[in-house]
């Protein structure tokens, strides 16, 4: 079997530390108007579960055509990352998750390259073993590296590699940050990259907005549970009395920024303490924590957010009727 130890940037990841980042975002967003929350604050265990969940849903298409576009098109993805195929080939995928799409290019890289590495990085601990531990039973040849990083606040850096690296951000993650965000998270990858070494990136494409809103507000109510799941992490690690029966899950889509938003919407007029963030909050009924938008690109909107952090785009692959896509694009 592979094996891994899990040694870079734990201390990020330590008990403190979390309950500081979560300490700083509540005082920053929760305080100013209109109220916000960045959505790496989702993804602790169970709101990691209840994401899995979401990306099996009926509704829920990125994933799923993700993976089909990965299922068609891995082997002339990594062929066209990896042209030396005497040189190693390492991996590194940014917000891994529990790497569920992963495998498919890391058998596609196997085909290639007897000697492939994999960095699965991502903020919770608990997705980050699953997907280790699913890399390692599946494709024992591989070596794997997982770092425990929240990549957002504390930018990656990678070790040496005498080889070629493949960087993934895929899964649509580069969607839920600003524009601004965005290009400051491409760049600070481009940084560790070096010639040669590539990005390939999941985007997910305007569409009918009927389409776009079921995918963000299911029948089932999973995407509704993951976003209030927010609040529940509050109380578990910060000491907050939200009560989550007082909030609902709203999706909206916003033409003028191309995003869906989701927001958590105050009921009713209600008071809420946070012990470890100081802050008595207030809020009014209607009033709502902004936790999450999804931008959606066209084709120019990827071109010229990649071309302004430097990459250039070496191909592209889509379904057929052109709701995803996928950009491989060398680095800086």
């Amino acid at each position: 079997m592979a094996t891994y130890v899990q040694t870079v940037d734990v201390g990020h990841l330590a008990t403190a530390d979390v309950r500081e980042a979560l300490t700083c975002e509540v005082r920053r967003g929760l305080i100013a108007r209109p109220r916000s929350l960045s959505p790496w604050m989702f993804y602790d265990a169970e709101g990691s579960r209840l994401f899995e969940r979401i990306t099996t849903l009926s509704e829920y298409y990125p994933a799923r055509t993700e993976r089909a576009i990965l299922a068609g098109h891995a082997d002339a993805i990594v062929a066209g990352a990896h042209s030396d195929r005497s040189l190693p080939l390492r991996l590194v995928e940014l917000g891994a998750g529990t790497a569920s799409k992963t495998c498919i290019l890391l058998e596609a890289a196997l085909r290639l390259s007897d000697d492939v590495a994999y960095v699965p990085v991502d903020v919770c601990s608990n997705a980050l073993e699953l997907a280790c531990q699913d890399v390692a039973c599946a494709l024992p040849e591989v070596r794997i590296q997982p770092i425990a990083r929240n990549y957002v606040t504390h930018p990656l850096q990678l070790e040496p590699f005498a080889g070629t690296t493949l960087a993934l951000y895929i899964g649509t993650s580069i969607g839920n940050f600003s524009r601004e965000e965005a290009r400051l998270i491409l760049r600070n990858l481009g940084l560790q990259l070096q010639t040669g070494d590539v990005l390939l990136l999941g985007t997910d494409m305007v569409k009918d907005e009927p389409i776009l809103l079921a995918a963000y507000d299911d029948s089932d109510g999973i995407t509704a549970a993951f976003n209030l799941n927010i609040l529940h992490r509050l109380n578990r690690e910060l000491g907050a009395n939200f009560d989550a029966a007082r909030f609902r899950h709203r999706a909206l889509w916003n033409c003028i920024e191309s995003r869906i938003e989701m927001h958590l919407e105050s009921t009713q007029k209600q008071d809420v303490s946070i012990e470890h963030a100081n802050p008595d909050l207030h809020f009014m009924p209607r009033e709502t924590i902004h936790t999450e938008n999804s931008y959606k690109f066209t084709d120019q909107g990827i071109r010229r957010l990649l071309k302004e952090v430097g990459f250039e785009i070496r191909g592209a692959w889509k379904d057929s009727r052109g709701w995803y896509t996928l950009t491989l694009a060398c680095s800086p």
